[in-house]
């Protein structure tokens, strides 16, 4: 089974920064896309970042210009820089991974523990 385990989340005021980290590990053939969802309390799910094993990234617009997403292949491991946070950015953050598996070479879909992100004066 290929786990994701996420680090970086905490306490951060307005303007502020944090970097998130979330390193895979397991049986793992190659990894295509991996990502950063968050969930705000009485909120949907969204997609904030992702990129591809080609490095092509997306956002969504409420971060375009503050986030960047990153990934270290060697590693198996993607990152969000968070700058100039909001507290609107406040949210559970969890990473995803696209991940081929298995001598069948298998594309799972797995997810992350979550990590509390809290923007606060």
């Amino acid at each position: 089974q290929v786990q994701l385990v996420e680090s970086g989340g905490g306490l951060v005021q307005p303007g502020g920064s944090l970097r998130l980290s979330c390193a895979a590990s397991g049986i793992i053939f190659s990894i295509n896309t991996m990502g950063w969802y968050r969930q705000a309390p009485g909120k949907e799910r969204e997609l904030v970042a992702a990129i591809t094993s080609g490095d092509s990234t997306n956002y969504v617009d409420s971060v375009k210009g503050r986030f960047t997403i990153s990934r270290d292949d060697a590693k198996n491991t993607v990152y969000l820089q968070m700058n100039s946070l909001k507290p609107d950015d406040t949210a559970v953050y969890y990473c995803n991974a696209e991940v081929v598996v298995g001598i069948f070479r298998n594309l799972r879909d797995y997810w992350g523990q979550g990590t509390q992100v809290t923007v606060s004066s």
